[in-house]
């Protein structure tokens, strides 16, 4: 059986279990950018309780602009 790879959250997060520290809290991320999305996966997969706020009804940032501006008839959604 092959052994998967581990992205670097789960290896941050053996490392702060390895430390003995509890993660314990809630973050607020505003911006569901790519950026905001990521940094939103990465909060979770460490043990925070995550908060993803947006000002428009839509997620994605300008990324979801782009799908104009670069048409190749792939959904970006």
């Amino acid at each position: 059986m092959e052994k998967m790879e581990q992205t670097n959250s789960q290896k941050k997060n053996k490392a702060v279990k390895k430390q003995g520290k509890d993660l314990v809290g809630s973050v607020m991320v505003l911006g569901s950018g790519i950026a905001g999305m990521q940094s939103a996966l990465d909060l979770a997969n460490s043990g925070y309780y995550v908060y993803l706020l947006e000002r428009s009804s839509a997620i994605g940032g300008l990324m979801s602009q782009l799908d104009k501006t670069f048409p190749t008839n792939d959904c970006a959604m």
